[in-house]
């Protein structure tokens, strides 16, 4: 029998959809709920955990939230362990619980979270056991998660059937939040941990975008700017080379987060889920966004902004990527990721899509269906 063990941050990805850039902190925490968000690492736990009925696996975990809750939603009658105070938990419960879990003699840890709860892990464990993350934060720079929750229950379910899976160490790498909120993106490498790497599902480390890129950025920039219509909402996404179309258009932008645009004007910015939701009511929207470099999602990743009610209103069709194709060829043909929250929503988006590369110049890549 497998022995599974299980770690939910409750708290991880709250304040993505309210435009906090984050979920650090009990003040940040307060505030994203105060704001409308709602909690996700639950509902995404579930969609791994699910890919794994019908397996022999045994799952350990800790009490309530933290991953009882969404073990027993999955179907599973978890071994419980630990205690908590439910409604108020944090970093530290995460610690205690991974220490409990290696101490426990779990086969694997699989834990639901961003950065911070992959720094909090690897406090606790370094290289001492196999670990992988089902992302469910704001900020995903590290490279020990799978590339959506689905993705991290089929490395699980390829282990407890016994299939060759690699071990290899991955960074843990996260950012500063505040620096993160205005624009500011300093990463910081905090360790490394052992993970199953199986290279179509596992995400590799965020790359940052390069100056020698910069030129070719300003002729995807004129591109775009050139198609846009009068009287259409063009939602910006996030990164630089969305930063490039919105300097081109002469319009302040918010590098990490999500703006709206019509007739040459800002409507508005860093924009929240629900109020994008709002401003777009009725109205004929497009979306403009772009890949991020060395992962390649498109959606999930520092912009959870756009919901998958959001994302449906769009329309596949009226969704604009953007990349430079040093940027593509960095992916060394692994797929485009959507990470929506909404498996159905991520298969209807699955295909082949156009991806702008420069002035009047495109190409057709892969996105996933995972």
């Amino acid at each position: 029998m497998f022995r599974l063990g299980l770690i939910v941050n409750p708290l991880a990805g709250l304040g993505g959809s309210v435009a906090l850039k984050g979920s650090d902190g009990a003040e940040t925490t307060r505030r994203a709920l105060e704001l409308g968000a709602r909690p996700r690492a639950g509902e995404r736990t579930l969609q791994a955990l699910e890919v794994l009925r019908g397996l022999p696996v045994e799952i350990l975990t800790w009490p309530g939230e933290m991953g009882e809750q969404v073990a027993r939603e999955a179907g599973f009658e978890p071994r419980v362990l630990g205690a908590i105070d439910s409604g108020h938990t944090g970093p530290e419960d995460t610690e205690r619980a991974a220490h409990a879990l290696a101490d426990a003699g779990v086969d694997l840890l699989l834990f639901a979270g961003g950065d911070g709860t992959a720094r909090n892990i690897c406090n606790v464990l370094s290289d001492r056991m196999p670990v992988l993350g089902v992302p469910a934060g704001v900020k995903i720079h590290s490279g020990v998660y799978a590339v959506t929750p689905r993705a991290a229950g089929e490395i699980v379910a390829m282990l407890i059937r016994g299939e060759l899976v690699t071990l290899g160490d991955q960074e843990v790498r996260d950012i500063d939040e505040e620096q993160f909120r205005q624009g500011r993106v300093r990463a910081r490498y905090y360790g490394e941990l052992l993970v199953p790497q199986e290279h179509r599902y596992l995400q590799h480390v965020k790359n940052g975008a390069r100056e020698s890129e910069e030129l070719v950025q300003a002729d995807i920039a004129a591109d775009v700017v050139e198609a846009m219509e009068p009287g259409v909402c063009y939602i910006m996404g996030s990164g630089t080379t969305v930063q490039a179309v919105m300097d081109e258009l002469r319009l302040a932008n918010t590098l990490l987060g999500v703006d709206l645009v019509e007739d040459g004007r800002l409507v508005a910015s860093d924009c929240t889920a629900a109020q994008l939701l709002e401003l777009t009511q009725d109205r004929e929207v497009r979306l403009v966004i772009t890949v991020i470099g060395g992962q390649g999602h498109i959606i999930g990743r520092g912009n959870q902004q756009l919901s998958a009610e959001l994302l449906r209103r769009i329309g596949r069709e009226h969704i604009r990527v953007l990349a430079t194709k040093t940027k593509l060829k960095e992916l060394e043909g692994r797929p485009l990721i959507v990470d929506s929250g909404d498996p159905e929503l991520d298969r209807s988006l699955a295909g082949v899509i156009r991806v702008t590369t420069g002035y009047h110049d495109a190409v057709l890549y892969r996105v996933a269906d995972i």
